[in-house]
């Protein structure tokens, strides 16, 4: 009774598990090459990546705008008045109005040798009244002698010239001026070489170069992960096919065990065994297909972007585990890898950008010397257009040059920018080196491993055969009385881990000529990959 609901149980999960995934699964056969096809096109990290390239693309862009000219006008009115009054002398003087409108442009930016330029112009309408004096006939002075005006009315006999007198009146008034110039001032010494500007679009072309190396990297670090998964796949499906045959061996013992019970043979304790073999043979054939479940969403995982278009597909490899035999040249392995991994080349470009950085600190070393000049037409009229036309006849030129020194007395923030340049790039050269002998050390592991690998898969291979033969013969031997259940069963385990140990073999030797190409960097060369960064 025991013995019938044990398998009983185990048939319920095996039927449950695979049946029910069998209905709600389409199966599809892939091969590699599609799958790394997909991972190109639907992969979430290479898409993420691909996006970098462009964002460099704008930083560049972004540091060209240092460039960009300024535009900047203003327009302005003013009005100004007082009122009139009387001076100390007691005389009466008119309210003074005045009313200005100026307006004014330029253009302004800075220049690919670190100059400094301005164009600019301005110009001033200045119109109004203001106090002035007209005759007063109503009210004459007599000049004396002395020149001085007094009243006749004051009696005084010294007088000789009759005047009129003089009235405070308010006389309008219109004056324009107008400037148009330019200016520059251009570094002698601190800023020419390089100033902060080329130093920020240098430094932006290389995280371009930078950006596309990660992508290079992430992509190369995914179809290798795509290859994995894809032989992990295989693996598992056959894992899958290993234990079935154990589970079948340990049924057809448990079966011929039966039969020599019947007849007297064998001691019913023998049947116990073989049945408790069978039940574990089982248990390790669901264990087997929930890990196919596993590998399937590990690939599924690195070919999509939409994981519900693909959670229904049973994956079946199209291609099986092969054991071809390489040939490996350290030497052109070592060459590959310093040439073409993409860790190593982004290395170098960030040691370049330390000695950009390294320039423009010795740069600022210098004192700042600037050559400047400027040269500007004047002009002025009763009118705004007189004033225009003043400028434009070229008739007042103004113009000038000279140089201005600026340092400062200790140069300490610009002294420590470049020691700790200096200190930034020896450590930049240690880890470079570090780094290549890092890939030396993998490159040679890799090779190291592929060989033990292909060596391991002749070996397990004969192992197996072996195991196969030996269980034939102990199966004969229990027929004829010669052997125990014991032993057969041990022989069973033992065929099953010979061949779960050359399937392991086959995976180590392809994974590791998969790890040897992405330690070179020549896995998309491998493939046949050309990236267009755009």
């Amino acid at each position: 009774m025991q013995r019938t609901l044990v398998i009983a149980m185990g048939l319920v999960l095996a039927l449950s598990w695979g049946g029910g995934s069998a209905a709600a699964q389409t199966k599809r056969s892939i091969t590699l090459d599609e799958c790394i096809q997909l991972a190109l096109e639907h992969n979430l990290d290479i898409r993420i990546e691909r996006v970098m390239p462009r964002i460099a693309r704008l930083s560049l862009e972004n540091a060209y705008s240092a460039y960009d000219p300024t535009f900047n006008s203003s327009f302005g009115h003013t009005s100004s008045s007082s009122p009139s009054g009387v001076d100390p002398q007691g005389r009466s003087y008119a309210p003074t109005e005045t009313r200005k409108d100026s307006f004014s442009f330029g253009l302004s930016g800075l220049g690919p040798l670190g100059e400094n330029y301005r164009l600019s112009a301005n110009f001033n309408d200045t119109y109004g009244t203001r106090p002035g004096s007209a005759p007063d006939w109503s009210d004459p002075y007599y000049v004396t002698n002395n020149f001085e005006f007094v009243n006749p009315a004051w009696g005084l006999a010294s007088v000789r010239t009759l005047q009129p007198g003089v009235r405070s009146v308010s006389n309008p008034f219109r004056t324009a001026d107008g400037f148009v110039g330019f200016s520059i001032t251009q570094p002698l010494m601190k800023n020419f070489w390089i100033d902060s500007a080329r130093l920020n679009i240098i430094l932006r072309r290389k995280d371009i170069k930078s950006s596309e190396e990660d992508y290079r990297r992430v992509v190369i670090s995914t179809i290798s992960a795509v290859q994995q998964a894809y032989y992990s796949l295989i693996a598992s499906r056959e894992a899958v096919k290993v234990r079935e045959m154990a589970l079948e061996l340990s049924e057809e013992l448990l079966r011929e065990n039966r039969k020599r019970i019947e007849v007297g043979v064998l001691a019913p304790l023998d049947e116990k065994q073989a049945e408790s073999e069978v039940a574990a043979s089982r248990a390790a054939l669901l264990g087997a297909q929930n890990d196919v479940r596993t590998a399937q969403n590990a690939l599924k995982k690195l070919i999509t972007d939409n994981w519900d278009d693909w959670k229904d597909i049973e994956l079946e490899p199209a291609e099986k585990l092969s054991s071809v035999a390489q040939i490996f040249n350290r030497q052109d392995s070592w060459i590959k890898g310093l040439t073409m991994r993409p860790e190593l080349i982004r290395a170098r470009i960030e040691l370049e950008k330390n000695y950009v950085t390294l320039k423009y600190d010795r740069n600022q070393l210098y004192p700042q010397l600037d050559l400047v000049g400027s040269f500007g037409l004047a002009g002025s009229g009763n009118e705004f257009s007189d004033a225009l036309g003043v400028v434009s006849d070229r008739s007042n030129p103004t113009y000038g040059f000279g140089l201005q020194l600026s340092m400062p007395l200790s140069r300490r923030a610009a002294r420590t920018s470049y020691r700790l340049t200096k200190e930034n790039i020896e450590q930049a050269l240690l880890a470079l080196k570090k780094l290549e002998q890092d890939i030396l050390v993998e490159i040679d592991n890799a090779i190291a491993q592929a060989q033990t690998s292909f060596q391991q898969v002749e070996a397990t291979r004969a192992s197996r055969v072996y195991a196969e033969a030996a269980l034939e013969a102990e199966r004969k031997k229990l027929e004829s009385g010669k052997s125990t259940n014991f032993e057969v069963i041990r022989l069973q385990r033992d065929l099953t881990l010979r061949r779960y140990e050359e399937l392991a073999a086959l995976v180590q030797y392809n994974t590791a000529l998969v790890r040897l190409a992405q330690a070179e960097g020549s896995t998309l060369e491998q493939h046949g990959i050309s990236l267009q960064v755009k």
